[in-house]
């Protein structure tokens, strides 16, 4: 008690042991930080958003997707049986907001992609009801009247370059073409599929005359969980084997 008197009646001891506090706790939540390159480990396959996709990741945030639905399945049985390989960190490397969540008024997303069809979740989207009878979601038939614009994306790309995610100057480049190509059929994908292994492309609302913003939601939802393979990431392997692609 004494002891404590001493802080609490002398202003000048009582700061010291403030910042004394702080500094030990703000050593706590930074030096971790520049360790963060050695403790997120490297997993093959997981790349950035196609112009198209992020796009679609723009309009989930807008919209407030991620109020109801996280994109983080934690390492629990009863999470991994329902919804698929708990969540690696490697696979938000390039999220900017990550978008792990903290609610599921609905379901984890993190393995939505491919589990469903483009016509699925147009159908969901446009009338939740109509395929989910107990669903509370809202319609996004709106999504499906609006024309998507995106001549800004080229500029998007570069700006997340300076946050670390490695767009490169192809890329770059090639944005708005691969944003075309990618919602429209029978485009020629081939570079597309060279920068973005794995981006799924064609027609996805239906509409094959114009890309709407429907399309941009599909493209980012039917990419979500698809990146890492894991019927061969094995975590014992360690980094070195998971991002050369050498299992066995």
């Amino acid at each position: 008690m004494i002891r404590h008197e001493h802080f609490e009646t002398n202003s000048i001891i009582l700061l010291l042991g403030i910042l004394v506090t702080v500094a030990i706790g703000g050593l706590v939540e930074i030096v971790p930080l520049f360790t963060i390159g050695e403790t997120i480990e490297k997993v093959d396959g997981v790349r950035p958003l196609s112009p198209l996709e992020l796009e679609g990741r723009n309009i989930y945030i807008s919209e407030g997707c991620y109020n109801c639905h996280s994109q983080q399945i934690r390492p629990f049985r009863d999470e991994v049986e329902r919804y698929g390989h708990y969540s690696l960190a490697a696979e938000s490397i390039y999220e900017h907001p990550f978008q792990w969540g903290s609610k599921r008024t609905g379901p984890d997303l993190a393995r939505v992609g491919g589990k469903y069809s483009n016509e699925w979740h147009v159908a969901h989207l446009m009338d939740p009801r109509a395929v989910v009878p107990e669903s509370i979601m809202p319609s996004y038939a709106h999504l499906a009247r609006q024309n998507l614009d995106g001549n800004d994306i080229a500029e998007h790309l570069k700006t997340l370059k300076i946050v670390g995610v490695p767009y490169t100057p192809d890329m770059i480049a090639n944005a708005l073409a691969d944003l075309r190509a990618q919602a429209t059929p029978d485009a020629d994908v081939t570079g597309l599929q060279q920068r973005y292994p794995k981006a799924v492309a064609g027609d996805f609302d239906g509409d094959p005359s114009r890309i709407t913003k429907m399309d941009a939601l599909v493209a980012y939802l039917q990419s979500l969980g698809r990146m890492v393979d894991f019927t061969t990431y094995r975590p014992d392997l360690g980094d070195a084997q998971n991002s050369s692609g050498d299992q066995e």
